[in-house]
């Protein structure tokens, strides 16, 4: 067994707010890489609400710290973007701002892209920090999971929203959740998946937990 720990770095969709199981979509993907795949895992939710990547990525060497103390295996994710297109931050910026914080530590990493969420400009916004996500990655040969593209025409989606009409709810994460396992998460910790896979969400009233 592969003791593996991962700090998910992150805002309040790292955090999982809005999930009235209090999971997320950090909690779910966790939930899907049982031991049976050979690892023994232990990930930790660092999400801060309303935080954009310029202040997300300045916690990272602090907090991976003292998380990373044991374990045979240690990597970061990180998981930001909503708030600096909601802010109106310029792509190239958050790139840069991802960019430093990826070269601050010496640990396998993996991106997760911001997925669509409010009004036609904000999901304009996020289309565009996407691709510069996504561009930098591949400059830097990280592995990058794009939630944009595979929820932006998901009508199931678009009706799993919390009370404050802007965050996921619980099937939200799941959806969420199901886009990440299926689009990098198990290759990029060199696993094969489960024996029993994720049944594909039909509609944003399936318990995704």
């Amino acid at each position: 067994m592969r003791d593996v720990r991962v700090c998910v770095f992150g805002d309040s969709l790292v955090a999982g707010f809005g999930d009235p199981k209090a999971l997320g979509w950090v909690g779910r993907v966790a939930a899907r890489t049982p031991p049976s795949t050979g690892l023994e895992l232990t990930t930790y939710q660092l999400g801060v609400r309303r935080q954009t990547t310029e202040e997300v990525v300045l916690r990272i060497p602090m907090e991976c710290a003292p998380r990373f103390a044991h374990g045979d295996e240690h990597r970061i994710v990180v998981a930001t973007g909503v708030n600096d297109a909601n802010l109106g931050v310029d792509p190239a910026r958050s790139a840069a701002a991802l960019q430093f914080g990826l070269a601050s530590m010496d640990v396998p990493a993996l991106v997760i892209g911001p997925p669509p969420l409010g009004d036609a400009e904000l999901r304009a916004r996020i289309h565009d920090l996407d691709a510069a996500f996504a561009a930098l990655c591949q400059s830097r040969d990280v592995p990058y999971i794009s939630t944009y593209h595979p929820l932006a025409e998901h009508h199931a989606w678009d009706e799993a929203r919390a009370e404050d009409g802007i965050h996921p709810n619980q099937a939200g994460y799941g959806l969420l959740a199901y886009v990440i396992l299926h689009e990098g998460w198990y290759r990029w910790l060199g696993v094969e998946p489960p024996p029993e896979p994720v049944k594909k969400r039909r509609g944003a009233a399936d318990d995704a937990s």
